[in-house]
């Protein structure tokens, strides 16, 4: 859709949204590693593959997001989290 199907507050909050973006996934990556440690089973999977996600949407290159993939390791993660701070 166009954005003049939006009032001015909606396109006001799109683009924050998208100016923002990197912040709020970088966020959530923070909150899903805590969530990795708690979570067991299915859940974890499911944290996992979200976890994947926002490190792709991050910029993190291809051949590192499949090194952490096969690893699965929490740790490798919070390095590289600390590494962006």
């Amino acid at each position: 859709m166009a954005m003049e199907n939006y009032t001015r507050y909606q396109q006001g909050v799109i683009k924050s949204y998208y100016q923002n973006r990197d912040n709020v996934s970088f966020q959530r990556v923070q909150e899903l590693l805590t969530d990795l440690y708690l979570a067991e089973g299915k859940k974890k999977e499911k944290v996992w593959e979200s976890m994947f996600n926002h490190l792709e949407k991050l910029g993190v290159p291809p051949d590192q997001l499949e090194h952490l993939k096969k690893q699965r390791k929490p740790e490798l993660i919070a390095q590289l989290i600390q590494k962006k701070v």
